[in-house]
């Protein structure tokens, strides 16, 4: 739970009773562990030493200003996705940072934004984009760095909507022909060449697809240097994966074990583009529980955040870890969930607990957090934490059915603070009120 731990039954991020927390902000509320964070990135730093990593936090995990700015003032640069995450990352980054433009539809604006705002490098997803980049940047008098993205058709690893290196998806150059469209814009006066870039999809909890695509990715450097591309970035992408249940996954040592030696072969700088790794295990959603509910041999517990706050467990059929902020004397202090990702059942009887549940207000019967989930007895008012919600909660979360999206807080040791105030009514009509007849 890295900083997440409970005390004499009672939940604490760090020095701070999350209860305490949730009296003071309200609910659904993101709590964020300042500690856990940095322990996160320096594990990336250390692991990938060797290297000399330019490490980008990616921002589409988490894009919270805060958050982005601590990663800035610790060593990151950015990965982002859109003119808007490229906009943050101005923001919150120390001027200079390193910046990384991913993403399938980069807009002619995004492109031109990039430039004119010294983007480090453009990762490229298709031969059009490619050109469009690289006559965009001629005309305006500049040399967009890019590196191809390349799709090195690795089995499945993951899940199907976020496993990105299978053939067929929508992402990369296929490995097939992508020397072939590097061979195309060979003394391009608006591009330069500079890096291969493979990210394999997230979360992964196996090492050997990076061994696997570092192996294609050093055929592939060495093919684009024999055309005359100076290659000096080797970028390894993110994705590595998280405790969503307990154990499953791997430190980041263990990554750095099989994608280093590709790396030093290649005698490229490496990049790496992690966000989950870092941000998501280092936050909780509480929720105040609102009603309880039995009916067709099935029991709810109806709590106050939803599917528009964490969409995850609706989206791909997420597991996170829930359990009671201040768990009664005669159950598990702690959630006790079996840490094998590869069991189908993941959940053991615990003493005084049945199979619930968590619901949110949203009128969709797909609003859940957790199904049959052995939980306490629960009342009106208890408190429920949603563990390692920190990446892809609330940069996906939404107003459906004009709920207002959830404030979060940073704790830091024994203090805390606001990092995004909790939405209100007018927030969710001030983009309309003006258009109004």
């Amino acid at each position: 739970m890295d900083h997440f731990e409970y005390r004499d039954r009672a939940l604490y991020c760090e020095d701070v009773p999350v209860a305490d927390l949730a009296e003071q902000y309200g609910t659904p509320l993101y709590v964020y562990s300042e500690a856990t964070l940095l322990h996160h990135l320096r594990e990336i730093q250390t692991a990938f030493a060797p290297a000399n990593p330019v490490v980008c936090y990616s921002v589409k995990a988490n894009g919270n200003l805060s958050l982005c700015r601590l990663m800035g003032k610790h060593g990151a640069g950015y990965d982002v996705t859109s003119g808007g995450e490229f906009f943050r990352a101005l923001k919150a980054g120390p001027q200079g940072s390193k910046i990384v433009f991913a993403g399938v539809g980069k807009t002619d604006a995004e492109i031109r934004y990039a430039l004119e705002h010294g983007v480090f490098l453009f990762d490229i997803e298709s031969e059009q984009e490619l050109h469009a980049i690289g006559d965009i940047a001629h005309h305006m008098g500049r040399t967009a760095a890019v590196a191809l993205r390349v799709n090195p058709d690795l089995p499945p690893k993951t899940h199907v909507k976020t496993d990105t290196s299978v053939k067929g998806v929508k992402f990369g150059l296929d490995i097939e022909t992508v020397v072939d469209v590097a061979r195309g814009v060979v003394g391009h006066p608006g591009l330069a060449v500079v890096g291969i870039h493979m990210h394999l999809g997230s979360p992964i909890l196996k090492t050997e697809p990076y061994r696997q695509g570092g192996e294609r990715a050093v055929k592939l450097v060495k093919a684009f240097r024999d055309l005359g591309h100076d290659i000096r970035y080797l970028n390894m992408g993110g994705g590595f994966g998280i405790n969503y249940r307990r154990d499953e996954a791997k430190p980041a040592g263990a990554f750095a074990e099989v994608i280093l030696p590709a790396v030093a072969e290649t005698g490229c700088q490496l990049v790496l583009e992690p966000g989950r790794f870092i941000v998501g295990n280092a936050a909780v959603l509480l929720s105040r529980v609102v009603f309880t509910k039995s009916t067709g041999g099935k029991h709810y517990v109806i709590q106050d955040a939803a599917m528009n706050d964490l969409i995850r467990p609706t989206l791909y059929g997420s597991f996170h870890r829930v359990w009671p902020v201040r768990p009664a004397a005669d159950v598990p202090e702690r959630p006790d969930v079996d840490g094998n990702p590869d069991v189908p059942d993941p959940f053991r009887p615990m003493p005084n607990c049945f199979a619930q549940d968590v619901v949110g207000p949203v009128c969709e019967s797909g609003d859940f957090l957790a199904k049959d989930r052995p939980l306490p007895a629960l009342k009106r008012g208890d408190l429920l934490a949603v563990f390692s919600a920190g990446a892809y909660g609330m940069s996906m979360a939404s107003n459906y059915n004009s709920r207002l999206r959830a404030a979060e807080v940073l704790v830091t040791g024994g203090t805390h603070r606001l990092i995004r105030r909790r939405e209100t009514f007018k927030d969710l009509v001030a983009c309309e009120e003006d258009c109004l007849l």
